[in-house]
């Protein structure tokens, strides 16, 4: 199961930087086909939006990668999380 968590952090790495391309490149596609000011907005926030989310994915990646998920705790250690 660990080397499965260590591919899929590469498919990870991979698919915040690919699925970044394809917003930008249809962002230029929407803006040069109507360049309003609205689209431009709608395109910038979406952008915006979809960019920490793409590092994310990437961060997480990284981590798959190196290791980082490989035990997982069995049970939490927060107060009250097994007392009802």
């Amino acid at each position: 199961m660990n080397l499965v968590k260590r591919y899929a952090g590469i498919l990870w790495i991979a698919l915040g930087p690919v699925a970044m391309y394809f917003l930008l490149r249809t962002a230029a596609a929407e803006i040069h086909e109507k360049p309003v000011a609205d689209t431009w907005i709608q395109w910038g926030i979406f952008t915006l939006v979809a960019l920490p989310i793409a590092a994310g994915m990437v961060f997480f990646g990284i981590l798959a990668l190196r290791g980082a998920y490989d035990h997982l705790p069995e049970e939490s250690d927060a107060p009250g999380s097994g007392d009802r």
